[in-house]
């Protein structure tokens, strides 16, 4: 291990593997880095802002450019995303913006000779999160920090990791990616991959290319791979999976245990706190506090950390509450600031989840409090397991929301109870593994294709759908007057939408064929939707259903992917 400060002056071997390219024979060598950081601080350094917004989408680039701005004195702004409304929000917080384009631009116009460049060990770097609000929050960090966990991560799992490439389905922008899938490699002198992958399936087609891998990803996107063709034959098999972001169901961690003898290794910690602990389901599912980690339960319940991840010796107060075994671990209990009051009584969503995820029909659920009601109700959000697949297929959406409100019964009063039901195959976990209370409540109104998804069910190779059509429609308008219809053209919008979220290539239509419309739609109907996908014919057949009566149906054809 070297430290990252001295990473650019350091004695390392240069033909040590830094990046493995697009193409995966493709090694880029320390010598490459080191040069390409010295290229891009040159051109820094004489440039007058101080404070620049990391937009870099390239893993190898972003780290180059993270290098060369610590090299050149100036201060590292690394923003959740680069849209333009985000940075336009953050407008104080930086001087300029670094992308792509100007990494490139700069390293190309190489003057001098390399020499070593000096990294101040306490060079600060400013981070941005949603928040519990969803507004950006900035988090304000040392290298030091950052130092010490990727020192720490070392300890705990180098061993295990040992010459294997790490492959990333995580942004580098989030503290868990950077730490993962940039800094400890780099400090480690082992391999990051340089391919930004999209999902399982391009991650699993890096693995073949890497040889001996580590697999980085979040609980949304590992909970997706074991329905995917090939996942159990994984070639080589990766010698570990790191998930952060969010509690793995533990469906899917025994998913994994079964086909690889080990459950992903999962990290709890946050941007202010760094790693605090991390767990292996098939061993046990509570939390065990990482190396150096000091942790305590406080007063109120909340778990209180002291890390040297923390940047100083203080006990830091964070808002989950804990309780802890005999053993030293600890449980997860909620957050102590999602407690809120309905009717007069106080109601923890944590605990309404919590119990929620002890019926057998619940994988994962996310419950938040509904505005826009005459008086405030919540909402359940609720990832199926196959039990409760089955027993939407055969029972109906609103008897399954009944039988989940009786088992709520027995340990709330009723008028906290959830009124508002959606069923998922996942919940709505975004890119960096969080589960935004923005998003999971947006299931609860008109998707922007205009149509509310109440429930959605896998089984096989079909897709089962649920969609209420508004009858404020924007397509009602003149379709027709006097008697407003569903266009069937939206119909198949729908269907084709709905299919490309899960089959890829779905949006390279080729043809519609044997396309039907038997019956109308009106406004306010409640539709069924089933999608039948034929991999082997690159086809998926939709049909909608109205109560018992067939409403349309067809063939999407789409082209094989080059």
């Amino acid at each position: 291990m070297i430290a990252l400060h001295d990473l650019l002056s350091c004695g390392r071997d240069e033909h040590v593997c830094v990046c493995r390219d697009d193409d995966a024979n493709h090694a880029i060598g320390f010598a490459s880095f080191r040069s390409r950081v010295f290229a891009i601080a040159l051109q820094l350094r004489e440039a007058h802002a101080r404070r620049y917004a990391l937009c870099i989408d390239d893993p190898f680039d972003f780290a180059c450019a993270l290098f060369a701005l610590l090299a050149s004195g100036k201060t590292p702004v690394i923003p959740a995303n680069a849209t333009p409304g985000y940075l336009a929000d953050l407008a104080d917080a930086y001087d300029a913006v670094l992308t792509d384009a100007d990494v490139r631009a700069h390293a190309e116009a190489r003057t001098g000779a390399a020499t070593p460049l000096k990294i101040d060990p306490d060079a600060p770097l400013t981070l941005y999160t949603s928040g519990s609000s969803g507004t950006p929050k900035r988090i304000r960090k040392t290298l030091a920090q950052f130092n010490a966990e990727v020192h720490t991560l070392e300890r705990e799992w180098g061993a295990l990791v040992g010459d294997a490439t790490m492959v990333a389905s995580v942004p580098h922008h989030h503290i868990y990616g950077l730490l993962f899938r940039v800094l400890w490699p780099l400090a480690a002198g082992r391999a990051f991959d340089r391919a930004v992958c999209s999902g399982p399936q391009h991650v699993q087609s890096r693995i073949g290319q890497c040889g001996a891998t580590v697999v980085v990803s979040s609980p949304a996107q590992l909970s997706r791979w074991p329905a995917l063709p090939g996942f159990a034959a994984l070639t080589p098999a990766p010698r570990a999976f790191f998930s952060s972001g969010g509690p793995l169901s533990a469906e899917a961690a025994a998913e994994y245990a079964a086909a690889f003898g080990s459950a992903p290794v999962e990290i709890y910690g946050s941007t202010e706190t760094g790693g605090i602990a991390w767990r292996k389901q098939n061993e046990t599912t509570a939390w065990r506090p990482m190396s150096g980690v000091g942790v305590q339960r406080g007063e109120d319940g909340a778990l209180n950390v002291r890390s040297p991840h923390l940047g100083h010796d203080d006990w830091h107060r964070t808002d989950d509450a804990i309780a802890f075994d005999d053993d030293g671990r600890f449980r997860l209990q909620g957050r102590l600031d999602r407690v809120i009051k309905l009717d007069g009584k106080r109601v923890s969503l944590p605990e309404v989840e919590a119990r929620l995820a002890l019926h057998p029909y619940v994988a994962q659920a996310a419950v938040v409090p509904l505005a826009g009601a005459s008086r405030e109700r919540v909402g359940a959000v609720i990832a199926l397991t196959d039990a409760g697949r089955d027993a939407l297929s055969g029972e109906g959406r609103v008897a399954l929301a009944k039988t989940l409100r009786r088992h709520l019964a027995a340990y709330f009063d009723v008028v906290v109870l959830p009124r508002h039901w959606r069923f998922r195959i996942a919940l709505p976990f975004d890119a960096r593994g969080k589960l935004a209370a923005a998003a999971v409540a947006a299931a609860f109104g008109a998707r922007e294709e205009g149509f509310e998804l109440l429930s959605e069910a896998r089984g096989g190779d079909d897709l089962y759908y649920e969609l209420r059509v508004p009858p404020t429609l924007v397509h009602f308008e003149g379709h027709f007057p006097g008697l407003p219809i569903l266009p069937g053209v939206v119909q198949l919008d729908w269907a084709i939408r709905l299919a490309a979220e899960h089959v890829t290539g779905v949006r390279d239509i080729e043809a519609v064929e044997r396309l039907k419309f038997t019956a109308p739609v009106m406004p306010g109907a409640v539709l069924h939707l089933k999608l039948s996908h034929e991999a082997g014919r690159r086809r998926v057949q939709f049909a909608y259903r109205l109560g018992e009566r067939d409403c349309s149906s067809g063939v999407i054809v789409y082209r094989e992917r080059a």
